[in-house]
């Protein structure tokens, strides 16, 4: 696969890349297993935004709570954020490809939240999605994975175009 290519696919939703790629209903498990291996194994090389681990401790000491909701396993998430990964109130890890809307109702309940107290930021339609399918707010940060575009075809609540504009959302809310 070549750039160009990568770059069509970021500018499209999950679903549409997962045809575009001929990949199988039946595959999706094996795939997702290789991935959260792959993503493992490379946790110790991925480098946090600059910003995020003050961003978090911002956040933190406004008296939010702090959840993470991902794919990937949550060791892997806390070799990613390292020393800020004990400011994580909530993991919710493991998720399936497209099952975040169930994980997101699932810690709302357990937090006896309502949904209009909570914000799920993501970078790919598919956490806007699944923010949309829980009753939730959302905020979509256009410094990772999906294109601004791909962004806000999914109607997020929210566009972030940098860490500061998170931080002043984030003090809004509380």
């Amino acid at each position: 696969m070549n750039e160009q290519e990568i770059e069509m696919l970021r500018g499209k939703p999950n679903r549409e890349i997962i045809r575009y790629l001929g990949i199988r209903f039946w595959q999706m498990p094996a795939i997702a297993r290789e991935l959260r291996k792959r993503s493992f194994e490379a946790a110790g090389m991925i480098k946090l935004f600059d910003g995020v681990p003050g961003l978090l401790q911002e956040i933190k000491s406004s008296g939010a709570q702090l959840a993470v909701v991902s794919s990937n396993s949550e060791e892997t998430v806390r070799r990613v954020l390292g020393t800020s990964s004990g400011l994580v109130d909530h993991y919710a890890c493991g998720v399936s490809l497209l099952g975040k809307a169930a994980r997101f109702r699932q810690l709302q309940q357990k937090l006896k939240l309502q949904p209009s107290q909570i914000l799920a930021v993501g970078d790919e339609s598919r956490d806007v999605e699944a923010a949309h399918r829980a009753g939730f707010a959302s905020a979509a940060v256009t410094w990772g994975y999906a294109t601004e575009d791909a962004l806000r075809r999914c109607s997020p609540t929210f566009i972030l175009n940098s860490l500061s504009e998170l931080a002043s959302l984030s003090q809004e809310g509380s």
